[in-house]
C-alpha cells in the first residue's frame, strides 16, 4: 500500500492490499477500497462508498457526498457501492442513495466512466457500463449491462435502459429505451436495434435478424402497441432476446413510458 506524503487519508478508512493513493486526495472514514485500486491524485471519496478491487481514479474524482435531492434529510445509512476493474476519468462525480428512497447507488463490474461525466442518487448500473464524455444520469435511473450512453447525453431521472442499449451522443432520453436498442435525439426517439454493438459482443447473425425481425412487428405503423405486443408474443415465444424485449416493454404499464421511433419519418 502506498499513500502520498500530501494525502489525507482517514485512519479509520479500510484500504486493501495494494492500493495507491497519489497526491493530495482526501479519503474519509467510511470509505472502502479494494485491492490494488489506485487514485491517481485529487480524488475525493466520502461517505459510505465502497469500491471494489483494481478500480483507477483520475483528478477531481469526487463520490460520497450528499444526494443532490431536496427530499433526502441527511440519513447516515446512505452510500455508494461499485464492483472491480471500474475506471473514472477526471471530474467523474457519483452521489449515494437517499433515505427517503434507495439507500445504495450502485455500479457493477468494469465500468468506465469518461470525463465530467455523472451519476446521481439512488442509481442501479450494470456491468460494463461506458458513459461517454459529459454524459449526465438523472436520479433512481436504472441501467442495463453493456450500455453505451454517447457524449453530452442526458437520462431523466426515473427512466430505465435495457441490457445493450446504445444512447447516442447529445441525446436526451425522457423515457425506457427497450433492451439492444438504438436512441437518437432530443428528444431521444428510438432509431433501431444497437447492431454494431451486438456485433462487437459477439450476438450472430442468426439473432440478429430475429431481433431485427421482432422489431419490425413491434414498432410497426399498424395497430396499437398492445396488438404488436400480443402478435410478437405468438411468434417469438420461443426467442429468448425477443422476449427479453417485450418482458421489459410489458412490466411498467405496458410501454406507456416507452422511447418509441419518430413517426413523422
Amino acid at each position: 500500500m502506498t499513500v502520498h506524503p500530501t494525502a489525507i487519508v482517514d485512519p479509520a478508512a479500510q484500504l486493501g492490499d495494494g492500493v495507491e493513493i497519489g497526491p493530495f486526495c482526501i479519503v474519509g472514514p467510511h470509505v472502502s477500497l479494494g485491492a490494488r485500486t489506485r487514485l491517481v491524485s485529487h480524488v475525493t471519496l466520502d461517505g459510505n462508498t465502497k469500491i471494489g478491487a483494481d478500480c483507477q481514479l483520475f483528478p477531481q474524482v469526487s463520490m460520497g457526498f450528499p444526494p443532490q435531492d431536496f427530499k433526502h434529510k441527511g440519513g447516515d445509512n446512505v452510500g455508494i457501492e461499485i464492483g472491480d476493474r471500474c475506471v473514472f476519468r477526471e471530474m467523474v462525480n457519483i452521489h449515494p442513495g437517499t433515505d427517503v428512497g434507495k439507500p445504495i447507488t450502485r455500479l457493477g463490474t468494469d465500468c468506465y466512466l469518461m470525463v465530467g461525466s455523472h451519476i446521481a442518487h439512488e442509481c442501479q448500473v450494470g456491468h460494463h457500463v461506458t458513459l461517454s464524455n459529459y454524459a449526465q444520469v438523472g436520479g433512481n435511473v436504472s441501467i442495463g449491462n453493456y450500455v453505451t450512453l454517447g457524449g453530452v447525453s442526458a437520462v431523466h431521472q426515473h427512466t430505465r435502459i435495457g441490457d445493450y442499449a446504445f444512447i447516442a451522443g447529445m441525446a436526451l432520453v425522457t423515457n425506457d429505451v427497450i433492451p439492444y436498442g438504438l436512441v437518437m435525439g432530443n428528444a431521444a426517439h428510438l432509431q433501431g436495434l444497437n447492431v454494431v454493438g451486438l456485433k462487437r459482443r459477439g450476438f450472430d447473425r442468426v439473432q440478429i435478424h430475429r431481433l431485427r425481425a421482432a422489431y419490425r412487428q413491434l414498432f410497426a405503423y399498424e395497430g396499437t402497441l398492445a396488438e404488436r405486443i400480443e402478435d410478437a408474443t405468438r411468434l417469438y415465444a420461443e426467442e429468448v432476446l425477443v422476449m427479453e424485449i417485450i418482458d421489459f416493454i410489458q412490466s411498467r404499464s405496458n410501454g406507456r413510458n416507452l422511447t418509441l421511433p419518430d413517426m413523422r419519418r
